[in-house]
């Protein structure tokens, strides 16, 4: 795939680790582990069409934010009650 100029793009989906909603159109809220352009996996947050073919926008996290994420929401649903 490619981006603006002639930078190549690519990506391998690592992991899938799970589906957190399904849109009308059928694509998929997703948290996996991908890895961009042959770099070390990161936690990956985006909406993906059914096939995995698009993707939307989305976050990516190192272990160490995703470890920061994790501690930061269960505080939050912790004294939510």
């Amino acid at each position: 795939m490619a981006g603006k100029g002639d930078f190549d793009f690519s990506y391998e989906l690592v992991e899938e680790l799970g589906v957190l909603s399904t849109s009308k159109k059928g694509w998929t809220k997703e948290i996996n582990r991908v890895s961009y352009n042959g770099t070390k996996p990161k936690f990956d947050l985006r909406e993906w069409a059914p096939e995995h073919e698009k993707m939307s926008k989305g976050i990516t996290l190192s272990e160490e934010e995703a470890k920061n994420l994790c501690k930061i929401l269960f505080q939050y649903f912790r004294n939510k009650g």
